[in-house]
């Protein structure tokens, strides 16, 4: 047992000029301190307390000398003309070592600090100091230290040494044998005498030009407790499950997969007049198909049998031989789009009030395809230029907080954060690792459904037989790579979450859920999307405004209302491109296509109200519009601090929105959801929901100071490891597997429908 020693001492002198100095002298150490003992808060404002009581520094008695007395010299004196009394009171404590999983109560204040001391058991190699509080103020510092005489215990020094956190009413700090040689260390809790740091406001008493306060009444009642953390079993277990659990997507695809392969070799294939179409979707024919195409057709032309009203549109192109779609063909889309007859056809068929998808897949496949793949090498390259520089800035950010010891840097659930090495909270990177497993598993079934339609274009002359969906992987390719991206960044982000590096967690989310929008449309208009250039351009105009929302989002109303309008002038721009499926170009006056817009307005709602042109995709644009415009008009009344997160809202629902839509369309179609793509369905809704409601339990928030977030800290709920928000990095993983999956298979029953037989919506 460490004994204690504890110094009281109070004078009735105001007089600043000639303070009472007190030196106490020890064996290992002094430590000396006047009263009136003087506090600087912010704007020179100070706080004069008379009452000073400080904890000397312990000497532990040795095995060579045993117990001994401990002898200290007390001097106090004044440069005062005149006498001055004080009060000096020496004191034994009784509690001076605080034991395991035993909760401690004490009181302290600006001028009265406290700290204890605390030794490793012989089984325990990491605890957990946590301090609770009924009353949030005043603002307090928990600081832990090794033991080093004299102990930093004011308000100036407590950052001197150690590790240290400001608090309101919940503080927790994850202390491990390895760091402290001695196996011991000192608990140290610091009054200040503001409440800046912790988000309070300057105290009613001291308002207005005094800057001087004598006596201020701050005292906290505190309660610490500290409890063993986690044995090293634990990180073992918690490592298996995460690997485990997503390698089992691994196995349910290798199943369908096999029971697939076994499906395929019994030969169940459904006849469609020379044409046989496999249970995979793969289009095989037994002998090729000559009698029923013209010689000198094109790829997509539009016969007698289209419900495009009997015109037959021909190209005198010969389409390429068979096995020829390769990736060395060195066409530019260009070429094909400068032809005579396709700059003649195309505006003509776009302006049929029903189209089909043969209308909007009249491109060269090869072209078309290799336009597709941009989208995947774009993407890699963006990933690798962007997360490195982001790899490097954490690092920096998490080598501060080892050094430095100010845990108020970084925004950790305190209650479950698990160090491992240098990382502060492994087990929030660790449950990363479900978007880079998934992303990759979605990569193979991708490329394994790429390889079966190259094997199949090689085998036979697909171009002759214009059934399905046309078959362009590029943009599925590039949401895997995205997927695997978001683990990565967010893992980067969960190194040291803050305020200025959340950016990282969402960037790829902005992605993701631009291209799922892409994919969707490029669907059913495979000629008419986007280019890679312009779709990345513009994620990178998004990450930009996301920046400066996170500089200039928080009080200036100039930014918002710069936002709004580029928000509505963008939806209305956009909405203008897909109402006349983008045939028809800005020109050299970029109001042109708003002047468009008003035409539209004028003649499909004004002159035809009843009915317009494109009724299908006048009423998502009239919805879609409504949301978006709800959205400016919402961050221009509220601005939302997190301004991250609002942007990926405004992606999320436009997202889903435009996939309700496309369902509701399929299914208004008379097309079918084959099990595949239903039950991917279901399941996607279901984690979804699953993963919002542990999403929204809030752990922490960035948008308040550090004290603050803390009072939001709960503890592990999975396997003693993980806490609501790795859940939610779990679910979520899964939950973007899932989309993708629907996305992939959604039109699957396609495969057997003529292309001039699919609607486009």
């Amino acid at each position: 047992q460490v004994d204690a020693v504890r110094v009281y001492v109070n004078s009735s002198s105001e007089n600043l000029q000639y303070p009472v100095l007190f030196v106490v002298r020890q064996q290992k150490g002094v430590l000396s301190w006047q009263v009136p003992l003087i506090f600087r808060g912010f704007y020179q404002r100070t706080y004069n307390y008379q009452e000073v009581s400080r904890t000397l520094c312990p000497s532990e008695p040795t095995p060579e000398t045993g117990p001994s007395d401990q002898i200290i010299f007390v001097d106090v004196a004044s440069m005062a003309p005149f006498n001055i009394a004080y009060e000096l009171l020496v004191t034994r404590l009784e509690n001076f070592q605080l034991e395991t999983s035993k909760a401690f109560n004490f009181t302290a204040s600006p001028s009265q600090p406290q700290y204890f001391l605390y030794k490793f058991p012989q089984d325990v190699d990491s605890v957990i100091i946590k301090v609770v509080s009924d009353a949030a103020y005043p603002c307090t510092v928990v600081s832990v230290q090794d033991i080093v005489c004299p102990v930093y215990d004011l308000d100036h020094n407590v950052e001197f040494n150690g590790v240290y956190q400001s608090m309101t009413k919940q503080a927790a700090i994850t202390v491990q044998r390895k760091d402290f040689p001695g196996e011991q260390f000192f608990v140290v809790f610091v009054i200040k005498p503001e409440d800046y740091a912790c988000g309070g406001s300057v105290p009613s008493s001291i308002h207005g030009n005094v800057n001087r306060t004598w006596n201020l009444q701050r005292t906290k009642n505190l309660q610490v407790t500290i409890v063993p953390s986690i044995k090293k079993s634990v990180y073992v277990q918690a490592m298996f499950f995460s690997f485990l659990s997503f390698l089992s997507f691994y196995l349910g695809s290798v199943v369908v997969a096999f029971v697939h392969y076994i499906s395929t070799n019994m030969k169940l294939t459904v006849p469609f007049g020379s044409v046989s179409i496999t249970g995979s979707g793969i289009m095989t024919s037994s002998h090729p198909i000559t009698a029923s195409t013209p010689e000198g057709s094109s790829y997509g032309a539009i016969d007698e049998s289209s419900s495009s009203g009997g015109r037959q549109l021909s190209s005198p192109e010969r389409r390429p031989p068979a096995g020829s779609d390769t990736d060395s063909s060195v066409e530019e889309e260009s070429d094909f789009d400068t032809m005579p007859e396709i700059e003649s056809d195309k505006n003509v068929i776009r302006t049929k009030v029903f189209l089909y998808l043969s209308d909007l897949s009249r491109k060269d496949r090869r072209i078309v395809s290799k336009k597709y793949k941009i989208y995947f090498w774009n993407i890699i390259t963006i990933a690798v230029f962007y997360a490195l520089p982001v790899i490097q800035l954490v690092i920096t950010y998490q080598t501060v907080v080892n050094v430095t010891g100010n845990q108020d840097i970084c925004y950790y659930n305190f209650l479950c954060a698990h160090p491992l090495g240098v990382l502060s909270a492994f087990n929030n990177i660790l449950s990363n690792v479900g978007h880079m497993l998934l992303g990759f598993l979605f990569l193979l079934i991708v490329l394994r459904r790429d390889v079966l339609h190259r094997r199949a274009m090689e085998m036979k002359d697909v171009y002759t037989l214009d059934y399905g969906i046309p078959k362009h992987f590029g943009l599925f390719y590039a949401m895997g790579i995205a997927l695997m991206m978001e683990g990565v960044l967010s893992a980067c982000y969960h190194v040291c979450p803050n305020y200025s590096n959340f950016q990282f967690d969402t960037s790829f989310m902005y992605m993701i859920a631009g291209l799922c929008m892409l994919k969707l449309y490029q669907t059913r208009h495979p000629d008419i999307n986007a280019s890679a250039y312009s779709a990345y351009a513009s994620f990178a105009v998004v990450i930009c405004l996301a920046v400066l929302g996170v500089v200039f989002g928080k009080n200036d109303m100039w930014f918002w209302v710069i936002f709004s309008m580029i928000h509505v002038l963008a939806s209305l721009a956009l909405s203008t491109q897909i109402y006349y499926m983008g045939r028809f170009k800005i020109g050299k006056c970029y109001l042109g296509i708003f002047r468009r817009a008003a035409m539209v307005l004028y003649t499909d709602c004004i002159q035809q109200c009843s009915r317009p042109m494109y009724m299908d995709r006048m009423v998502l644009l009239i919805v879609g519009n409504l949301v978006n415009w709800s959205f400016a008009i919402f961050g221009l009344v509220y601005r939302p601090r997190d301004f991250a997160s609002y942007i990926l809202g405004i992606f999320i629902c436009n997202l889903l929105l435009y996939l309700a839509f496309y369902i509701i369309m399929k299914l208004r179609s008379s097309e079918k959801l084959l099990p595949i793509p239903l039950f991917c369905i279901v399941a996607t809704a279901v984690v979804w929901a699953a993963a919002l409601y542990f999403f929204f339990q809030t752990l922490s928030s960035w948008e308040e100071t550090p004290a603050e977030s803390r009072e939001k800290n709960r503890p592990c709920i999975l396997l003693g490891f993980f806490d609501d928000h790795d859940v939610w990095h779990f679910l979520s993983a899964a939950a973007l597997f899932f989309s993708f999956l629907v996305l992939l298979t959604l039109d699957d029953d396609l495969d057997v429908v003529r292309r001039d037989k699919i609607p486009v919506f």
